[in-house]
């Protein structure tokens, strides 16, 4: 299971099509309100999510937090999420963070060593990361990305990451991507 948070004020392209990308993959994804399962987004679209944070389960193989503000700001607020984290991070399960989200790891000094990229303005937040020129990147077992612009390709890594490059390219063939 891949689990796809939403909070208050989440970049509602980041955290759709992702999902959308990621279900095309044909890789179980659900996505999980923080608190609540209607959750407004950052652009005022009211999404219902499949479930709550607290119904987690922990064989999950990925998680992924959309940007957004104050969206990555309730996100970091939220216990079950910052619980998450640590064990993706104990159990070295994939962690995709795109936009402003990036900073949440950042905070917790996940990101020491490793390259991140996040949306301009934030790389202050990444400690100890050496910060990429590339819109996407890989290290490690987190991803990152710089902004609702590149959530297509972001969640192609994510794919690619949980599957094969072959299934990320038919995917993204299907999808007329160019």
């Amino acid at each position: 299971m891949i689990y796809v948070f939403l909070a208050d004020g989440f970049e509602e392209i980041e955290a759709l099509a992702t999902v959308d990308v990621l279900r095309r993959a044909k890789l179980s994804v659900q996505t999980v309100g923080v608190n609540k399962t209607s959750v407004k987004g950052s652009h005022n679209m009211i999404i219902e999510a499949d479930i709550l944070d607290k119904d987690i389960q922990e064989d999950f193989e990925a998680i992924v937090l959309p940007g957004g503000m104050p969206g990555t700001i309730n996100l970091e607020q939220s216990p079950i999420v910052q619980q998450t984290i640590d064990l993706a991070m104990e159990k070295k399960k994939v962690i995709a963070a795109i936009c402003a989200a990036p900073s949440i790891l950042g905070h917790k000094n996940l990101l020491n060593g490793l390259e991140a990229i996040c949306f301009p303005g934030f790389e202050k937040d990444l400690y100890g990361a050496r910060i990429s020129q590339n819109a996407v990147t890989k290290s490690g077992n987190i991803i990152t990305g710089k902004g609702s612009g590149v959530t297509i390709p972001f969640a192609l890594k994510i794919v690619e990451t949980l599957t094969s490059k072959d299934i990320a390219d038919n995917v993204c063939s299907s999808m007329q991507c160019l």
